[in-house]
């Protein structure tokens, strides 16, 4: 049996996911949702003809989905899973979760309640150079020195994307939940407090919100890391991508020369791409000369952004037929999202946060 599924949600995210589905076996789209014509131009370019529907609750109500994809704005998130939720069907989110702690908390609750599953777009957790970025950092010893960033020098479509996603959240706390979940993967550490900056460079976003952001956080074992985000036409594209784990034992990097070439910092396609690991290994002889070299690893196995969307919802379709357990990757989306927001807070009344 396929899985009906309702797309919800028909920008960046959303055509990747529709696109994934549409190719799958395993499941069958019943509608897509969008206010705008996006939903008609992804059927377009699917070659298909998709039930369209610019309400979400009539669309649930409709097609009796037995799952929703929801790829849109975060200040929907929340509602739009719960009555997913209370209509009996599975629900994929985008990250974040919902647009509050509280909110993300009454989502899981919503999943629970229903008995159906609950899978967050992490799509980093499905590419398989990430997951060897984070096993090599595992081994580099404690403490961690943790490095990121993706500033984005976002102009057309894509300053419209993000100053539409500025009215609900800031980018730390949009993107800064991937990198938050990367550094709390590599160490077991129980993250203890968080500072962090901003500004507001545009009057183009809500007045109490800020297009630039930078957060640290300092876990219990030592551990520390920073992430910044920048969003708009004015941003640098000097040193945008950073991927940096430094430990005791040597340090990891991604190195990714393509992907953060000049003008592609807000294209994103680049911003999953890895191209190749860089190990440095720290140990030194009698000399203090370094034993051994540098270690490159280009793994063969480098999905593009819809490759990436397409085992996301392999996935999804697993847990579903599997009855897999995801309270784990629930818990850390969480997490992450609270680490995010307390980061937000520390921008906002510039002070240190303890967790």
């Amino acid at each position: 049996m396929k899985i009906r599924i309702l797309v919800v949600g028909c920008g960046n995210m959303g055509k990747s996911h529709a696109k994934a589905y549409h190719l799958s076996e395993g499941f069958e789209i019943v509608g897509l949702v969008a206010r705008g014509k996006s939903k008609d131009e992804l059927n377009a370019a699917l070659g298909a003809s998709y039930p369209t529907f610019d309400d979400y609750a009539t669309a649930l109500a409709e097609t009796v989905p037995d799952a929703v994809c929801i790829a849109t704005y975060p200040d929907t998130h929340e509602a739009y899973a719960v009555a997913a939720f209370d209509k009996g069907a599975h629900v994929f989110i985008e990250k974040p979760l919902a647009d509050s702690i509280a909110g993300a908390e009454r989502v899981v609750e919503a999943a629970k309640r229903a008995g159906k599953k609950l899978v967050v777009g992490y799509i980093l957790r499905y590419h398989p150079s990430w997951m060897k970025f984070i096993d090599i950092g595992r081994e580099l010893g404690t403490p961690l020195v943790f490095r990121m960033n993706l500033n984005q020098q976002s102009h057309g479509y894509m300053w419209d994307v993000h100053r539409n996603l500025m009215k609900s959240l800031s980018p730390i706390v949009d993107c800064g939940v991937h990198y938050i979940d990367v550094m709390c993967q590599m160490t077991p550490a129980k993250p203890i407090l968080v500072s962090a900056i901003g500004a507001r460079l545009s009057n183009d976003i809500p007045p109490d919100n800020y297009n630039y952001g930078q957060l640290q956080i300092r876990f219990d074992d030592g551990s520390v890391g920073w992430y910044e985000a920048g969003w708009g036409p004015m941003i640098s594209q000097t040193a945008f991508f950073v991927k940096d784990v430094i430990g005791p034992h040597g340090s990891v990097s991604i190195v990714a020369s393509t992907a953060g070439g000049e003008g592609k910092s807000d294209a994103v396609e680049s911003h999953t791409k890895t191209e190749s690991l860089r190990v440095h290994h720290a140990a030194i002889d009698d000399a203090n000369e370094f034993i051994m070299q540098d270690e490159w690893i280009n793994l063969q196995d480098e999905p593009d952004h819809q490759e990436l969307c397409n085992r996301e919802q392999a996935y999804f379709l697993r847990a579903i037929r599997e009855d897999l357990d995801l309270s784990k990757p629930i818990q850390d989306a969480v997490n992450s999202l609270r680490i995010a927001f307390a980061c937000d807070e520390s921008v906002r009344t510039g002070k240190v946060v303890e967790l």
